[in-house]
């Protein structure tokens, strides 16, 4: 009676934490569900470990085409950065996804109109989204390495037989059969069996349990898509079909496939099932004939896995998009109700920088050295914003060779102060230090990135054709190479001008102070006739420079466009408005001053550079 009692009582105990289990399992998944209501366009954050990024692009380098971005120009404009504000996915398919599509110009309105009508669906019905997210959360991630990292290493498995398996398997049989005759035979023959199963077993593990980690994956893989194939979506009536199509052909891997995906596998928490069923594997090596099954059946249908991937990541994306874009829309409004102004620019509200606690201006950035502190700052009321403006827009594509941006800015800044432009060719920025170039043409270059990869721009309106778009801004010497910065810099340049000599596209290109790399003769002279080159028919360029004088040499083949300062008070002041025409200020000698270096240098450094702009020649001071 007591054992029964003490039997009873475990089992109570052990129905007791499997209820418990199930109940904070639940609870766990209602509070997602819920956040995924809630939180919907809120900025995500993520941590990124190296070995995370390393295997980042793997769809993107297993689907090159024409027209994506290089390398150069994707590090140039710091994109890395921009996927990670974009990033709300919720698997390894669809942050592999992201980053593809981020860096796959599309060249087609029907492309791009089908993916609106996905972002939109999933915007304006919440429920469908919250299931799609839900079975990608389900799918989750691989850890380390990448899906595709284990399916180019296939071939080092290579070809597995089960006869041998099967073989030992069979021989049980016989064994079993002799115990009514030799049952001492019989037992040390399945012993002696049992033993060699056991080491042999252990040597085949070793070689696919790496695998297993991707076996895994496609299961869940497959298993997600048919979640997803039971949910009414019209606008998804292509990737629903090729759902059904890939998932028949992987169904081979789906039967029987417990043994080798059990969470029981290799279990080491010590549950008597988990050891009953670890047992079993390395007696009856049931788990490696299936993994053999499923080998020869994957090897068969790589491209299937590679649709369910490139499905499920093209849905998560496009609800990335849609948080994107709220997540805009609510830093905008929160930027209108901080107060606004009316000004040359109509009904505005003032852009931001940090209040200064000691004179109550606005500051946006500071340089500073272990004896003075300088505060650049952003000119009060300059950061001027559009009261009714949504903070984004769909691209509007032209077959003209322009581009039009109107109250454009960039995505990752904060509080920015926005800027538009219409340029039908070359556009020159000149403009002292800090005054905002470089950001415009980030600005000008992530938009047209955006218009052709998300369908959304931050800006008013977009207006432009589709482009190649290639940069030559933060390029540094190649010290693994033996390259110098001059080296590097015109390698990135000559590239640019060998894809216009393709003729397979308008190019938008962007280049941050040419040749800095040279001296100042043969720097104008060089910047001068590339930038020609840069400016010719079916090239539009914007380029920066500190060089006054390309304003003056270029004046056929560019527009000139500024930003400008105000030094007064100590401090100088930048509003980062784009101005018409060449700059007419600089700031570099006052800076030196404002930190504090000797008053002679700062003489002599601003009568010397005076004397050169008066008769155009280098003296001795």
């Amino acid at each position: 009676m007591e054992y029964l009692l003490f039997i009873v009582a475990m089992a109570a105990f052990v129905a007791v934490i499997f209820i418990m289990e199930a109940v904070r399992t639940r609870n766990e998944e209602r509070r997602f569900t819920l956040s995924l209501y809630q939180d919907y366009g809120k900025t995500v954050e993520k941590e990124y470990a190296l070995e995370r990024f390393v295997r980042m692009d793997s769809y993107f380098s297993r689907h090159r085409k024409e027209g994506q971005l290089d390398d150069i120009t994707w590090n140039d404009l710091g994109m890395d950065e921009l996927f990670k504000r974009m990033n709300d996915t919720l698997s390894a398919s669809g942050e592999e996804y992201l980053y593809y599509t981020l860096r796959t110009l599309k060249r087609s309105d029907e492309e791009l109109r089908h993916l609106e009508e996905v972002i939109q669906f999933f915007s304006g019905h919440p429920d469908e989204r919250v299931k799609v997210q839900l079975a990608a959360r389900r799918l989750g991630y691989t850890g380390k390495y990448s899906l595709y990292d284990y399916i180019d290493n296939l071939d080092i498995l290579g070809e597995r037989s089960n006869r041998k398996n099967i073989l030992t398997d069979l021989l049980f049989l016989p064994l079993i059969g002799l115990m009514a005759v030799h049952f001492s035979v019989a037992i040390i023959g399945i012993v002696v069996l049992i033993i060699y199963n056991i080491i042999s077993y252990f040597k085949e593990k070793d070689e696919i349990d790496p695998y297993i980690t991707s076996f895994s994956y496609i299961m869940r893989l497959i298993q997600a898509c048919g979640e997803l194939e039971k949910i009414t979506v019209p606008v998804c009536g292509g990737e629903w079909a090729e759902i059904r199509r890939a998932r028949k052909s992987l169904q081979g891997m789906k039967r029987n496939s417990f043994w080798v995906m059990s969470p029981y596998r290799g279990n080491a928490s010590g549950d008597v099932l988990a050891i009953l069923m670890d047992y079993i594997r390395m007696v009856f090596h049931v788990d490696l004939i299936k993994f053999n099954g499923m080998l020869k059946v994957l090897r068969g249908h790589i491209e299937d896995v590679d649709a369910l991937i490139g499905v499920m990541g093209y849905v998560e994306t496009a609800i990335a998009v849609g948080a994107f874009r709220v997540s805009l829309e609510m830093r905008e409004t929160e930027a209108a109700g901080a107060g606004g102004e009316k000004g040359a620019f109509g009904d505005v509200a003032e852009a931001s920088g940090t209040d200064d606690a000691e004179n109550g201006q606005k500051r946006s950035g500071g340089v500073r050295d272990s004896k003075k502190t300088v505060e650049v700052k952003e000119e009060p009321g300059s950061g001027l914003r559009a009261k009714h403006s949504r903070g984004w827009c769909v691209p509007a594509f032209i077959g003209e060779e322009q581009i039009e941006i109107a109250e454009g800015y960039h995505p990752l800044l904060e509080r920015p102060v926005k800027n538009g432009i219409t340029a039908g060719r070359g556009v020159l920025l000149t403009g002292s230090n800090a005054s905002g170039k470089s950001t415009f043409l980030k600005t000008v270059a992530v938009n047209a990135i955006l218009a052709q990869t998300i369908h959304t721009c931050a800006a008013d309106v977009y207006r432009a054709p589709f482009f190649q778009v290639y940069s030559s801004m933060a390029l540094k010497d190649d010290i693994a190479s033996g390259e110098s910065y001059y080296i590097v810099e015109i390698k990135a340049l000559k590239r640019i001008l060998d894809a216009a000599a393709r003729k397979s596209g308008l190019i938008l290109c962007f280049v941050d102070e040419v040749l800095r790399g040279t001296n100042t003769v043969e720097r104008i002279a060089a910047s001068t006739q590339i930038l020609k080159s840069l400016g010719q028919s079916g090239i539009l360029c914007f380029a920066a420079t500190h060089d006054i004088e390309l304003t003056e040499l270029l004046q056929d083949d560019f527009d000139n466009y500024h930003f400008e300062e105000d030094v007064r008070d100590g401090d100088i002041f930048f509003n980062y408005r784009l101005k018409s025409g060449r700059a007419t200020t600089r700031n570099a000698i006052k800076l030196l001053e404002l930190m504090g270096y000797d008053q002679t240098v700062i003489e002599r450094a601003s009568a010397q550079a005076e004397q050169f702009v008066a008769a155009g020649v280098w003296k001795s001071i």
